[in-house]
């Protein structure tokens, strides 16, 4: 009989990007959830090197990206994630929390990205930290927390950065 994991025994997910938010919303999750695995998650963005043409105008067309420039850029991006996921895991870990770093690439949108993540580790819950966009800013860059509030299947705690870390 094969046994199903739960929510109830998945690891935390912590989303972590290397910004003082989510710092805190490590260290949170570690005085809260102590006992409990973690997954400490950074979002990367495969094919950035090809958003660029679409920069151009109908007066100044961009440049045409050479395929092993835009995979050596992909390396790059994938490179840095893995690093930020990893020092995210080692500030976890520091913590007393037994955190696994990992990069993944971005599927549609970092929100999604981390909900199926989230859906395929069946976390017990999702731990994001928030900058507290808002105005004009918050609606040109969108918002992470408030799509997986919106959307999770799992509780989501959210951490506000302080005026401290700013």
């Amino acid at each position: 009989m094969l046994s199903r994991v739960s929510a109830a025994d998945g690891p935390i997910l912590i989303a972590f990007d290397g910004s003082p938010a989510s710092r805190r919303a490590v260290s949170d999750a570690a005085r809260l959830f102590a006992t409990r695995a973690a997954l400490v998650v950074t979002v990367w963005e495969p094919g950035l090197a090809y958003a660029m043409p679409q920069m151009g105008t109908e007066l100044v067309p961009a440049p045409m990206v050479d395929p092993a420039t835009a995979l050596s850029i992909d390396e790059g991006v994938h490179s840095q994630a893995e690093h930020v996921a990893g020092e995210g895991a080692e500030l976890a870990r520091s913590l007393g929390l037994d955190a696994q770093p990992l990069a993944v690439p971005g599927e549609r949108n970092v929100p999604e990205t981390i909900l199926h993540v989230a859906e395929e580790n069946h976390a017990g819950a999702i731990v994001v930290g928030s900058r507290g966009l808002s105005g004009v800013r918050a609606r040109l860059e969108g918002s992470t927390t408030k799509s997986l509030l919106k959307h999770a299947s799992s509780p989501v705690l959210v951490v506000h950065e302080t005026s401290e870390d700013r």
